[in-house]
């Protein structure tokens, strides 16, 4: 197995948490994500921490298995490979913690650069930013918590067991750690069995996103597409497609773009558990979705990749025109090219074009993402495409499906093409708006 880690602090020592991603050698294929928030804390007791986490999460999996830890760090890549010694009294704690989680004959640990990292980066970033924790395995039944220090974390689809029912606001500690009552000094006492309650419950509990059905060609790419923030042309109901780069979000645009990067930053960690965190960032060239793909880059750590391929619809002499304005100078056209495959705008692009485009894009994301997580900054006519083309939608059908701005949208998609070429994918969530859930 290989296990990627790393861990963070913002401020070092500062809020800290760690990430740990074991991954099937040889493939790639992702078997277990484990992360948490460790309050305050340095750099290094973060980075020690995940490698301690990530080989008990090997071990659960394989103890007999050999393992490759991959860290980022160099301090922690030579002091456990016995290069360099070892002279903070928590690190060698810590050290000692790794070599018991693991027989130390069957690991070696490797550097890697920061950019070949990001998996378990994200899932270090999303714990500091929930303070809670992530217990991920990909051939079990999620269990995820959030926690807030001094209480316990209540999955947002579990009711809460009785152990932890009752004034949980009693139970935050005072500034020399103690409970601030007697019923809050009960709650703190009870963690650890609520704590296993709310594992139990949340294992059991329905997932939001569903499990994929098994199928042939590898593992999916579950790709969350985030339909940009409003632009100027937006709010007034004109056409703005692919032919030119712009033009940018509105301020209102820009705040919807800010709640779908908050939204984007909790999947795999309190919303739609049962899906990898974020790993990649890919963005329309337009600049709508650039700035939209970019403040999600942000939330999640991570570099925004264009691709052409899902640009928007080009709608030729269309664009920058309203619905009232081209029915003036083509009438009948805008109801036949929504409802028809092949129509085009006068130099603008059919509905069938747009879907070969992105066909071959999602394709390429579940090639090079198998297993894991990419957000998708894009368009509405983008978006309805890969609904279409996952959900086996005639093109003509596609305009009935609302992606409103700002909106998630999550299809899974396999890297292997059906009997008749064409994408194999289930869809998961379909236009949710970032604000009823950010």
């Amino acid at each position: 197995m290989v296990v990627e880690t790393d861990g963070g602090s913002r401020g070092n020592p500062g809020h800290a948490g760690y990430g740990a991603v074991v991954r099937e050698a040889g493939t790639g294929r992702v078997l277990a994500e484990w992360a948490g928030y460790l309050g305050i804390a340095s750099n290094n007791v973060a980075e020690y921490t995940a490698v301690v986490n990530g080989l008990q999460a090997a071990a659960e999996l394989d103890p007999g298995a050999t393992v490759e830890v991959r860290a980022d760090s160099k301090l922690v890549v030579e002091q456990m490979s016995g290069r360099w010694k070892i002279k903070h009294a928590d690190l060698r704690a810590l050290a000692e913690q790794a070599r018991a989680a693991f027989d130390p004959a069957r690991v070696h640990y490797t550097w890697v650069p920061r950019e070949q990292n990001t998996a378990a980066d994200a899932l270090a970033n999303a714990v500091m930013d929930s303070h809670g924790q992530i217990r991920r395995s990909h051939d079990r039944p999620t269990a995820a918590l959030r926690a807030v220090p001094g209480e316990v974390g209540i999955p947002w689809d579990v009711p809460a067991p009785a152990s932890v029912r009752g004034p949980a606001h009693d139970a935050r500690p005072t500034a020399d750690g103690a409970p601030a009552t007697a019923a809050g000094a009960q709650v703190v006492a009870g963690n650890a069995q609520a704590t296993e309650e709310l594992v139990a419950a949340r294992t059991n509990a329905p997932r939001m996103s569903g499990t994929p059905l098994p199928r042939l060609g590898g593992e999916p790419a579950t790709v969350v597409l985030v339909r940009h923030g409003v632009t100027e042309l937006t709010e007034t109901g004109r056409y703005s497609g692919g032919d030119t780069p712009g033009p940018a979000l509105s301020a209102q645009g820009r705040a919807q773009a800010a709640r779908a990067a908050m939204l984007v930053g909790r999947v795999g960690v309190d919303v739609w558990t049962d899906v990898p965190v974020p790993t990649a960032v890919v963005a329309s060239p337009m600049v709508r979705a650039q700035e939209t793909g970019a403040a999600v880059a942000r939330s999640l750590g991570l570099p925004v990749v264009s691709d052409d391929r899902f640009g928007e619809c080009r709608f030729g002499q269309w664009d920058g025109l309203t619905v009232p304005e081209i029915e003036a100078g083509w009438p009948g056209q805008v109801l036949d090219w929504a409802t028809t495959a092949d129509v085009r705008p006068p130099g603008g692009e059919s509905l069938r074009d747009v879907g070969a485009r992105v066909a071959r894009g999602l394709r390429a994301v579940a090639e090079r993402h198998q297993g894991a997580t990419v957000v998708l900054a894009a368009h509405t006519v983008v978006i309805r495409a890969a609904v279409g083309l996952v959900g086996r939608l005639a093109p003509g059908h596609w305009s009935a499906v609302r992606i409103p701005p700002a909106s998630l949208t999550i299809v899974r998609v396999w890297p292997r093409p059906d009997v008749d070429g064409g994408l194999v994918g289930d869809l998961t969530v379909v236009g949710c708006p970032s604000e009823l859930v950010a």
